[in-house]
């Protein structure tokens, strides 16, 4: 047996074992879906981030790289920012005031804090239909993985990755799913800067690798794309850097890990570990793509398959022996897994809160919600491997669009819920419609090259603008819900000294009769 097929089947024995040790920590559903709200600083930032790389930086990345040069590296300056924008700016308020609102899943936030079912009903729909994308995206890079190991087809490194995923999920929940996503961090960046290291050496650095992409093609040095494909496009720069820089702020499964902290004051330190995390992490992969274009240029048969989403397996490959080699691809698995298991947890939160226990179920027990949490990772499970095997799209594409959907329909409406009180039903719902619809519009069209606008900036905004303007219309928010989301901030309200002096009177007053009250003869205690 291969040295890296055991280093692979190890890791893959960790991690069912993890999911078995949790599964005795999950006590009722709050445990099982946000780990009882009990998450520290580092396992927070870790989850946040593996969650939101994927194995979309291990090969949607390079391949973007591999096809257009320098331009992808935009992807990477949004990413490296994302995570300390979305621990900053949603962090604390949205643990705050989820913990106010009783809320366990992030489409019952969106319910609860607008006080609209439509709100919910759109958000479940957008949010289904969207991760089981993400998720699929997830699994054709599962496969491909595997195949590049056991070199056996599709269809089989499909069903035994996607199995030992929704093991681990289906049993752990979320406490598997992020101390699975603790270790999978550390495998990811040490293998990924340890590949990297070598590759640079090879090249001669960025002195080196520049020359010779500029041998092969002086566009791929361009901050345009190959052959200037985006000359003068600024808003598809603009949308290649925001598609990541904001748009983690629009992902349930991303800013569900808000909701699991072990409280508010966890994020401040989270956006010190995020912020490390992304600096080292997010701009390697690209880099290996550019560094693989010029090495298998050169030796076209070194790209295993002919495949550019494999450029860094196969770089892996050629730069390792054996069981760093196979370190390397349990990274690559690494990546994939903490996605696919934050995914496919949250799909299970959404069938079994807002629809099982919101509608069907109102007094159904913990135990059977969990049931029908973990009947649905199974189900989803099942039908996203059968997609993956009969149209498998692209990786890159189907993240990018994915991301850019789910991200443009719920982004205003999570960022205005706890800082703009006058943000309503009406904007929320409006605002997930155009945005999700524009983005949705703009891919499908391939709109980019001719309006010079990425599909996720155009879809932020008519988000963004839907919010603001329709906000304006329908029921305002109410008073309770003004002083909840007031109360999420976290600072104290100031009285003024004449509400204070009248409170006074009026407590001083009611002790008095208190007090004559309970020391009258009829209730005094005898001695």
């Amino acid at each position: 047996m291969r040295v890296e097929v055991i280093v692979l089947f190890v890791y893959f024995i960790g991690m069912i074992s993890m999911g078995l040790y949790w599964n005795r920590r999950a006590k009722n559903s709050e445990d099982y879906m946000l780990g009882g709200r009990s998450m520290g600083p580092l396992v927070t930032a870790l989850t946040l981030q593996t969650t939101a790389m994927s194995g979309f930086m291990f090969m949607g990345g390079p391949s973007e790289a591999y096809a257009m040069g320098y331009f992808a590296i935009f992807y990477a300056v949004g990413d490296a920012g994302g995570g300390l924008i979305n621990i900053t700016v949603l962090g604390r308020r949205m643990r705050r005031l989820s913990q106010l609102l009783d809320a366990i899943s992030p489409i019952e936030y969106l319910e609860k804090r607008y006080e609209s079912v439509p709100v919910k009903v759109i958000a479940c729909i957008i949010a289904v239909f969207g991760l089981s994308c993400y998720v699929l995206g997830q699994f054709l890079a599962t496969g491909k993985t595997l195949v590049t190991l056991f070199g056996f087809p599709l269809e089989v490194g499909l069903v035994v990755g996607v199995a030992v995923i929704l093991f681990y999920t289906f049993v752990g929940g979320y406490f598997a799913v992020a101390w699975t996503d603790v270790i999978q961090g550390f495998i990811m960046i040490g293998s990924l800067i340890a590949i990297f290291i070598l590759v640079m050496i090879d090249m001669g650095w960025f002195v080196g690798l520049n020359e010779k992409l500029a041998a092969i093609d002086p566009t791929l040095l361009s901050v345009w794309g190959k052959d200037n494909m985006y000359e003068g496009g600024y808003g598809v720069i603009a949308g290649a850097v925001l598609i990541y820089l904001v748009g983690y702020m629009g992902l349930p499964h991303s800013v569900n890990k808000h909701m699991a902290m072990g409280s508010p004051k966890v994020a401040k330190t989270s956006v010190v570990y995020a912020t490390i995390w992304t600096q080292l992490f997010c701009f390697i992969p690209y880099f290996l793509g550019l560094a693989g274009l010029v090495i298998f240029t050169a030796e076209p048969a070194g790209l295993i398959n002919g495949d550019t989403e494999l450029v860094i397996p196969s770089l892996a490959a050629k730069e390792f022996p054996g069981v760093l080699s196979g370190i390397m691809l349990t990274a690559i698995m690494s990546a994939i897994m903490s996605t696919v298991a934050a995914l496919m947890l949250l799909i299970a939160t959404v069938v079994s809160i807002d629809f099982y226990k919101r509608w069907l179920r109102p007094n159904a027990s913990d135990k059977s919600v969990v049931f029908v949490s973990k009947a649905s990772i199974v189900i989803v499970g099942i039908i996203g491997v059968i997609i993956a095997i009969l149209n498998p799209p692209g990786i890159f594409s189907l993240i990018v669009d994915t991301f850019s959907f789910m991200g443009c329909a719920f982004l205003p409406s999570y960022v205005c819920a706890v800082w703009w009180k006058k943000a309503n039903a009406t904007g929320s719902i409006a605002s997930m419609i155009a945005g999700g619809g524009v983005a949705q519009v703009w891919a499908q069209a391939d709109l980019a090259g001719a309006t010079g606008f990425h599909q996720f900036f155009a879809g932020l905004i008519a988000s963004v603008a839907a919010m603001i303007i329709f906000s304006n219309f329908g029921k305002p928010t109410s008073p309770e819900m003004c002083d909840l989301v007031e109360r999420a901030k976290g600072k104290k309200i100031a009285v003024s000294k004449n509400v204070q002096t009248a409170s006074s009177k009026h407590l001083s007053t009611e002790n008095k009769a208190i007090t004559q009250f309970v020391f009258s003869k009829k209730y005094a205690l005898a001695d």
